[in-house]
């Protein structure tokens, strides 16, 4: 690993897998900004429980698991650990969510300047589309 991996939780009311999601992730590992680790489909019960998709047709078949298996949903329990994120968290009852592995390729010299520095992240997060608009474009 060269970057900090973000999780990344998409939801969707029904989701529609075209394949341009997965293209532009493509473009963007190709300019070297961002590596798709893993992708885990999964549909959240109105009970609260969770059930793991299928990937979409032409996938590779393994596609997930590794995903599954740090967040408690594999079979190789042992790769995980004491977590501080939720899936539970982030995913309400009756909805379906893409739970990506994105290792920020770009962001590993920023990480290790942190590090020199004596820093460490502590939260991270992403502004709403409302947040965004109120950002002055740039020429």
């Amino acid at each position: 690993m060269t970057g900090p991996v973000q999780v990344l939780v998409v939801g969707f009311d029904e989701p529609s897998f075209s394949g341009q999601l997965l293209a532009e992730l493509d473009r963007l590992r190709e300019a070297g900004l961002v590596r798709l680790v893993d992708v885990l489909l999964v549909r959240r019960d109105e009970d609260g429980g969770f059930d793991t998709l299928p990937p979409p047709p032409g996938a590779d078949p393994a596609l997930g698991s590794l995903a599954a298996a740090i967040f408690g949903g594999g079979e190789d329990e042992a790769t995980g650990g004491p977590s501080t994120w939720s899936l539970a968290d982030a995913v309400p009852p009756g909805e379906v969510a893409a739970v990506a592995l994105l290792e920020h390729l770009w962001a590993g010299p920023l990480v290790d300047a942190i590090g020199a520095a004596g820093g460490r992240p502590r939260a991270e997060g992403w502004l709403s589309p409302e947040d965004r608009a109120r950002i002055p474009e740039t020429s």
